[in-house]
């Protein structure tokens, strides 16, 4: 005889969300890519950003350090994680590899990628940022994801944040999303 419980449901579903967590934090470290992938895809995250941002090209040049990441993988089912790995430049060098990731509880279902770029606009932002030992977005600093105007220049925009965040879906550049709570842990490449 088998006993059927109202609670199956819940308990079943946390299962779940606990596994597509857990598989996401191992295949992490399983498909973690090398140096080389990583430059690959950040000059292709690049070329994207100057093709969707009018200005953006000059944009990146006004900025002390770019951090990109290519694809941020994001799973859920109640529970949810995602993880990417990236590469900051400053002078359009990268100087080191970082990943990020986050966590999250609500209703959400199923899986997406996208693109994050985060923009250091000063030098004190971009050192303070290097010297963290794991920078969470929203606790460390502040990232402001920037709107304007479809076909507007970039560079017509008065920036003020010293931090500022672009990202990107298959659709194109993404608004309205947050990036709080996002962990920044750089990595030895």
């Amino acid at each position: 005889m088998q006993i059927i419980s109202r609670n199956n449901g819940k308990a079943g579903a946390w299962c779940v969300s606990l596994l597509l967590v857990f598989g996401l934090a191992v295949s992490s470290s399983v498909f973690a890519k090398s140096a080389a992938e990583i430059e690959i895809e950040v000059d292709e995250t690049i070329k994207e950003f100057k093709r969707e941002i009018k200005g953006g090209g000059e944009f990146l040049k006004s900025a002390s350090g770019v951090l990109v990441f290519p694809t941020v993988l994001k799973a859920g089912f109640v529970l949810g994680g995602e993880y990417g790995e990236g590469a900051l430049r400053v002078a359009g060098k990268t100087v080191d590899y970082y990943s990020t990731a986050a966590g999250s509880l609500g209703f959400q279902i199923g899986a997406q990628a996208k693109s994050i770029v985060v923009v250091f606009m000063n030098s004190e932002a971009l050192a303070n940022f290097r010297s963290s030992k794991g920078w969470k977005a929203g606790v460390d600093g502040s990232v402001a994801l920037v709107e304007w105007g479809v076909g507007e220049d970039i560079n017509t925009i008065d920036i003020k944040d010293p931090i500022v965040g672009f990202v990107f879906g298959n659709k194109g550049l993404m608004f309205n999303l947050n990036l709080e709570g996002s962990k920044f842990t750089k990595l030895d490449k």
